[in-house]
């Protein structure tokens, strides 16, 4: 059973580790080494799409990994702000000799064998716009294997929900895993996931991903096998919102009100009794909707 945690806990658990535990310096050093060991880079023409942010601040971390290892790569700077540790590890960089671009419009990454997305982080919600909109594009043109570092970029970390969002090959993200990658068109974006653990301290549960035979409700006294359960579709939940609601938000709330479980159907189905909920770890969507997932990951 693994934690599944919402963007608000996840900004709050990474504010108490620095606050009493680990620098924040620290901690982008070892969310970059997490996805460096994450994935085989010998031998491979890499680049790093960096945005303004801490996970731009990941990818010039992740630059100067590879340089240590022998590895060139390439950075594309989609902004020319920085965090304030970003900026340290792209000064890093750039004294390793890592190669840096500008990125431009209509550029052409079909060179590269590998290509990290450093661009937007879990912080980000709304359409994505002007140059970072530019740069998704041309990483989902091209024919790489794509790697997202915490969150594929321009997906709302709560929902999973965006209008261009990254495809990626694998995501590792960092610290635990978020409750939008459970849910949204999320599912057919993210191919391999994995967590690189960097030591944040969790301020609070919010989700779990399990098994059915992990799955137990000792508040309510409910289990799966009970006639007591909702079943919904993800459409279902999503029509009853209100008020900026998530899907979690909505199973509690009518969990709660039925004393019943409800099951949001989907891949990962959600199941809760209002107290505690779960993503499946093993779940299916109809065919036909399976089958449509899969053809948009391959265009």
């Amino acid at each position: 059973m693994k934690d599944v945690i919402t963007v608000a806990t996840m900004r709050e658990s990474d504010a108490h580790t620095i606050a009493l535990y680990v620098p924040s310096r620290e901690l982008m050093y070892r969310a970059a080494m997490g996805v460096y060991q994450a994935v085989n880079w010998q031998g491979k023409k890499v680049a790093i799409l960096t945005g303004s942010g801490n996970n731009g601040g990941d990818g010039y971390a992740l630059a100067g990994i590879l340089a240590d290892h022998s590895v060139p790569c390439c950075l594309y700077q989609v902004s020319e702000r920085y965090s304030e540790d970003g900026k340290y590890y792209y000064d890093q960089a750039v004294e390793k000799g890592v190669e840096r671009k500008q990125f431009s419009e209509g550029e052409d990454l079909s060179r590269y064998d590998i290509l990290v997305d450093c661009l937007l982080g879990t912080g980000f919600s709304g359409p994505v716009r002007g140059a970072f909109q530019q740069a998704i594009q041309a990483i989902n043109r091209a024919k790489a294997y794509v790697v997202s570092v915490d969150i594929n970029s321009g997906m709302n970390g709560d929902t999973g929900k965006g209008d261009l969002v990254v495809r990626s090959d694998l995501t590792v993200t960092i610290g635990y895993l978020k409750a939008g990658m459970f849910l949204g068109e999320a599912v057919w974006k993210v191919g391999r996931l994995v967590v690189a653990d960097i030591g944040i301290r969790l301020v609070r549960e919010d989700f779990f991903l399990a098994t059915p035979e992990e799955m137990v409700f000792p508040r309510s006294g409910l289990s799966l096998q009970s006639s007591q359960v909702t079943m919904m579709t993800p459409g279902e939940a999503e029509s009853v919102s209100k008020n900026g609601q998530t899907i979690p938000d909505v199973a509690q709330e009518i969990a709660l009100r039925s004393q019943r479980l409800v099951r949001v159907l989907g891949k990962h189905s959600l199941v809760t009794d209002g107290y505690r909920t779960y993503f499946m770890e093993e779940g299916e969507y109809p065919a036909e909707i399976a089958s449509l997932g899969e053809g948009e990951r391959k265009e």
